[in-house]
């Protein structure tokens, strides 16, 4: 599964692998690896990032173009 909205989220708000990584209580080599598809994200992580993104979870894994969030 591709996460390039994640990534381009994330490049988009100036925010840092390191910085989103200290949220998620991870390494900032942990959230690369989540980041690139090494390893799957949880569903709690994916909130999380939505949340601190205020997006859907659909936008973050690629499954709608809207970034809002259904409310």
């Amino acid at each position: 599964m591709s996460y390039k909205n994640i990534r381009s989220i994330r490049e988009d708000n100036d925010i840092t692998q390191r910085q989103v990584a200290e949220l998620l209580n991870v390494s900032q080599n942990t959230y690369s690896q989540y980041e690139t598809g090494k390893i799957e994200w949880t569903a709690s992580t994916l909130i999380q990032l939505a949340d601190y993104f205020d997006v859907s979870v659909d936008y973050l894994l690629g499954r709608t173009k809207n970034k809002k969030r259904n409310e």
